[in-house]
């Protein structure tokens, strides 16, 4: 075994999803290592940092007056640079104590919409936050190689990634994107359309954690065929008191409209920017979808008749960008075409 592999499994380097809604970490040599919401707990007054992570998650919308939990990234963009990289450092931290001794290369998935400046930002926090050498990669490109496309070969690729902030649409040949197309409607804007739908329909109040909960469970984007109930707890509008009210995938289905034919406006777009000999790829081999709102019921269905290509959900969606990092910080000089950025940004 020579140094260079030894000292290699001693830094376990690692490849990090910076997600909108969640975070995840893949450790060489140990898988995914950490899976946890981009949520920061802070004191108002104070600033100090109380919570990060799942156990910031737990006080959404339940915080006292001074204690507020803050998302850094909305909408696939940063939204708060200096909460951004504590959050980052906290994780990596994380990470890094549980599995190694020296400063790990970190590869992160981007998402394609991010500027120049906020690159950088990226580049330097996982610096700072102990990171020997920082690679970016385009979110689509890192949830195609996690979903296991060939993407180095002369043939097109699609990938759609539904993430919490945005959608990111990309066809994939000769490791570069050809086409593609993000757009900030995906997890957290289906949750928006399910609070003010039960707000305008039934005068109900409810929160974030509901309405995520009431998507995952009956929520579907293809008229449902069985109708699907169930309760949704929040606040009448009118008198302030607590209210529970019955809601039905039907409705659910009305409700999301207009995100998901967002999404689909998306990928239509990005067909029709696409070479015809790319396209009759995608044809053969259909749309891989990636992201947690891949696992929206019946949005498959619905992009395969609105696009005329099948389209198919990738085995555990939620994963593939950081499963993707983590094959480019395995084999970074096969991947090193696929990167946006690489080692130290001057």
């Amino acid at each position: 075994m020579g140094l260079r592999s030894l000292f290699g499994g001693l830094s376990r380097d690692m490849g990090i999803d910076l997600g909108t809604a969640n975070t995840l970490v893949f450790v060489r040599g140990k898988g995914i290592v950490l899976q946890e919401p981009s949520v920061i707990a802070m004191d108002r007054d104070s600033g100090e940092i109380l919570a990060v992570g799942y156990d910031a998650k737990q006080m959404v919308g339940r915080t006292p007056a001074g204690i507020v939990a803050v998302r850094p990234l909305r909408d696939g963009v940063i939204a708060d640079l200096d909460i951004t990289v504590i959050m980052l450092r906290r994780f990596i931290e994380k990470a890094v104590k549980r599995h190694g001794v020296f400063k790990p290369r970190i590869v992160i998935g981007v998402p394609s919409g991010v500027t120049q400046v906020e690159r950088r930002v990226i580049h330097d926090s996982a610096i700072q936050a102990g990171g020997k050498e920082v690679y970016l990669i385009e979110e689509p490109m890192a949830a195609a190689i996690g979903a296991g496309l060939p993407v180095e070969e002369p043939t097109g690729n699609m990938v759609v990634d539904i993430g919490g902030g945005t959608t990111e649409v990309a066809v994939i040949s000769l490791g570069g994107i050809v086409a593609s197309k993000s757009v900030t409607v995906a997890g957290d804007k289906m949750d928006e359309a399910i609070i003010n739908y039960m707000k305008r329909n039934y005068n109900l109040m409810i929160g974030e954690r509901t309405a995520e909960d009431i998507k995952r469970t009956i929520g579907t984007a293809y008229p449902p065929n069985e109708e699907q109930v169930m309760d949704a707890r929040g606040r009448d509008i009118v008198n302030g008191l607590p209210k529970t009210v019955r809601v039905s995938s039907s409705e659910i289905y009305e409700a999301l409209a207009d995100p998901v034919s967002e999404i689909v406006r998306a990928v239509r777009e990005t067909l029709e920017k696409t070479p015809p000999e790319l396209s009759a790829d995608v044809l053969d081999k259909g749309i891989a979808m990636t992201g947690g709102g891949a696992l929206l019921h019946g949005l498959d269905r619905l992009l395969q008749e609105a696009t005329g290509m099948p389209a198919y959900v990738t085995e555990d969606p939620l994963t593939c960008v950081v499963r993707g990092t983590g094959v480019v910080v395995e084999h970074l000089e096969t991947y090193r075409r696929v990167l946006v950025s690489s080692g130290r940004l001057r």
